[in-house]
C-alpha cells in the first residue's frame, strides 16, 4: 500500500515551489490542497486529488482572521479525509493549521523553507521549525537562522 501523502501550499509562489515536487506525487496516494482561486482551478484538470481552502491575505486586515478561522475547521475536516502519513509543504498560512493537526494527530511533517527567503524566517517557518521532522532550507546561509535544518538545495 502506498503511503498517503498531503502536498500542501498557499497560492503563488508557494505553490508554484510544491509543484515542483510534481515527480514525486505518483508514487504516493497523494492529495493536494491549496486556496481556491481563479488561477488554481485547472489543478483539478491535471491531478487527481485537489482540495482547496478559503483564499486569505494578511493585507485584509479585517477578513484575514475570519478565513483563517474558517480554514482551521476546513484543515480539520481535510486531514481525516486524507489523513495523510507525511504533511510535505512549502508554507505559508494556509499550511499552518494542517501540519499542527498533523503533528498532533501523529503525521510525519516535512516543510521546506520558501526560496523566497535568504536572509530571514517566515512566520510559518518559525512555528514549523518548531516541530517539524524534516525541516528543508533552499539556500545555505539560512541554516544560520534553522541549526537543526537540513540543507538540500533548491527545489527548482
Amino acid at each position: 500500500m502506498k503511503k498517503r501523502v498531503m502536498f500542501i501550499a498557499s497560492t503563488g509562489g508557494h505553490l508554484a515551489e510544491l509543484l515542483q515536487l510534481e515527480s514525486l506525487f505518483e508514487q504516493y496516494a497523494y492529495s493536494l490542497v491549496t486556496e481556491k482561486t481563479k488561477s488554481n482551478m485547472d489543478l483539478q484538470k491535471k491531478y487527481k486529488s485537489v482540495s482547496y481552502l478559503m483564499y486569505g491575505t494578511k493585507d485584509h486586515p479585517f477578513s484575514y482572521p475570519f478565513k483563517l478561522f474558517l480554514n482551521c475547521f476546513k484543515s480539520l475536516y481535510l486531514y481525516f479525509k486524507y489523513h495523510p502519513d507525511y504533511i510535505v509543504t512549502t508554507g505559508a498560512h494556509t499550511a499552518g493549521p494542517i501540519c499542527c493537526l498533523g503533528k498532533i494527530f501523529g503525521s510525519k511533517i516535512i516543510y521546506i523553507e520558501t526560496f523566497a527567503n535568504i536572509h530571514s524566517k517566515t512566520i510559518t517557518g518559525r512555528l514549523i521549525y518548531k516541530f517539524a521532522d524534516t525541516f528543508i532550507v533552499q539556500w545555505e546561509s539560512m541554516l544560520k537562522l534553522y541549526p537543526k535544518a537540513s540543507y538540500e538545495g533548491w527545489i527548482y
